[in-house]
């Protein structure tokens, strides 16, 4: 499993409500996704904003990252974005604290 974290700059005229109201309207596009676990929105109040991902495989990411998502991102926003890749070695769900362990 594969922690992808991607982060990118807003323009100035995109704040945090202008941004949050985006996420919401793009985010059930992404329940079929292949290869895409889990998507979380993320927003800095600092001008900064993206999303964490967890992918089955690294390759299902890089095919992701490209062509009309890193269009989308550079037109949106006008700038590419900054990508992170973890490899996932524990997962712990709450509550309950199930931990999921990838092989």
């Amino acid at each position: 499993m594969i922690t992808a974290i991607v982060r990118y700059r807003l323009p100035a005229a995109i704040g945090r409500e202008e941004c949050r109201a985006h996420f919401l309207s793009i985010a059930p596009g992404f329940g079929d996704v292949p290869g895409l676990i889990r998507k979380q929105f993320i927003w800095s109040g600092s001008g900064i904003a993206g999303g964490v991902y967890q992918w089955e495989k690294r390759e299902d990411a890089h095919r992701f990252y490209q062509g009309p998502w890193l269009d989308g991102i550079r037109r949106r926003y006008g700038t590419d974005p900054e990508i992170e890749y973890f490899e996932t070695f524990a997962v712990t769900d709450n509550p309950g604290g199930v931990v999921l362990v990838p092989e």
